[in-house]
């Protein structure tokens, strides 16, 4: 099995570098072990291509987005008929109404919903929601769980070990980026997630909270699934406290099912955040909730829900709902997870892998589910993954930097699977050297 050649990427990388800061548009566009990113020229269904000519099956998925792989017809077909009618109308349209309708339809809290253009925003404008509605200002948010780029949110979202996150009972508010404003993170409360006693304990020592934030499915980092009762004892909790409740399901919207994570568990919040696969790779974000939530605050926003957006999300929506479409991904799932397992043991390597509809996960140093973010941290061989991604995407895989996660779209085929499996039964072996 040959490595791909990538000197054009590398060249093109550099060049980049020059004019554009840091050579990627995000920070998520390369990796930290990575000397450069590969430089894609186009994607069609479950693969990428990149400069050099080389074909990658892809479980990036644009980092969630691309639910139906790449330039999926119906998306493209409906986003083409709306750019002849025009972009960007800055007023209502008969589709907007009926976007707001289908997702009130379909996700179990929705009562109302309301737009916004990427997850950043969305979780902004809920966290004011919930404040405006109980007039508290704290927010209890967990270890190691991302919910935005602005300086509230990006607190402890990742730590290099156990010692960093400091103990259970005080965890420490750790910064991510240079220019954070250190007051910000004043109306903050960090817990420990899948531990409902620790966050009992923050509930019943504050009465100024407004609500409780959380991804109901771990997969920032990790990704780590929800204990047995977990999230039921969690709004149980909030109940008692008259403290809200919110999901973030900017990953887990449109992927565990089409109800999300509040439908695929059983357990309904007051509010949650959509996006990523809403729009099928068009920017597109949302809150909903209970209508009386809702109506407290008016977001503003010049390309809130624009026409593109929505069409794309008509599409994409009519697409997920077609009979058997996540029994396909979760059985592509179950297919690939299953084989990673078999080649871990194959090989002598400590694999975890499980799968739930259009997510998945894989995890080396361990062959159990982890528990919580520290289980992670301890036990988890995260220099062996960093080393596997580097190997995965020089013979032909994409997989996502460092967080073990990975995406199935209804564009993967069995052929796909295959072939994945067989490149892992080819490149496990050189995680040992």
């Amino acid at each position: 099995m040959d490595k791909y050649n990538t000197e054009k990427s590398k060249a093109l990388f550099f060049e980049t570098k020059k004019y554009l800061v840091d050579g990627v548009s995000s920070s998520f566009h390369k990796a930290k072990n990575e000397e450069y990113p590969i430089c894609m020229t186009h994607g069609k269904g479950s693969h990428m291509y990149d400069v050099d000519g080389n074909d990658y099956i892809d479980y990036v998925a644009g980092f969630g987005p691309m639910i139906l792989g790449y330039a999926p017809e119906p998306v493209n077909a409906a986003v083409r008929e709306q750019l002849e009618k025009g972009s960007q109308f800055s007023t209502p349209t008969e589709d907007l109404c009926r976007l707001a309708k289908k997702l009130t339809e379909i996700i179990p809290c929705a009562e109302m919903v309301s737009f916004q253009s990427s997850g950043t925003e969305a979780n902004m404008h809920a966290w004011r929601v919930a404040r405006a509605h109980t007039g508290k200002m704290k927010i209890v948010k967990f270890e190691g769980q991302y919910h935005g780029w602005a300086d509230e949110q990006k607190v402890t979202i990742g730590a290099d070990s156990i010692d960093e996150l400091g103990p259970k009972s005080n965890i420490n508010k750790l910064m991510n980026t240079a220019g954070q404003r250190l007051d910000t993170t004043n109306d903050i409360l960090v817990a420990p997630w899948n531990d409902a006693e620790s966050l009992e304990a923050i509930l019943d020592a504050h009465d100024d909270i407004a609500a409780v934030l959380m991804e109901p499915y771990m997969c920032d980092e990790g990704p780590i699934l929800p204990k047995e009762g977990y999230l039921q004892a969690v709004k149980d909790m909030c109940e008692k406290h008259g403290v809200l409740l919110i999901f973030d399901e900017v990953i887990t919207g449109f992927r565990l099912s089409l109800g999300g994570a509040q439908q695929y568990f059983g357990v309904t919040p007051d509010l949650a955040i959509f996006g990523k696969a809403i729009a099928g790779g068009f920017s597109l974000s949302m809150i909903c909730g209970r209508k009386e939530l809702m109506e407290k605050v008016h977001p503003s926003g010049t390309f809130n829900a624009t026409p593109i957006a929505v069409a794309a999300s008509l599409a994409t929506i009519a697409e997920l709902e077609k009979p058997g479409t996540y029994e396909k991904m979760d059985a592509l799932g179950k297919k690939l997870t299953d084989g990673l397992m078999e080649l871990g043991k194959k090989h002598g390597i400590k694999v975890y892998a499980n799968h739930h509809n259009a997510i998945c996960q894989l995890q080396l140093g361990i062959d159990r589910a982890p528990e919580d973010f520290r289980d992670c941290l301890k036990n988890v061989d995260r220099k062996s993954y960093d080393k596997l991604f580097l190997l995965a995407t020089q013979y032909g895989v994409r997989l996502t930097s460092a967080r073990g996660r990975i995406y199935i779209s209804t564009a993967h085929t069995e052929s796909d699977i295959d072939k994945t499996l067989e490149i892992f039964d080819f490149i496990f072996p050189m995680l040992k050297k």
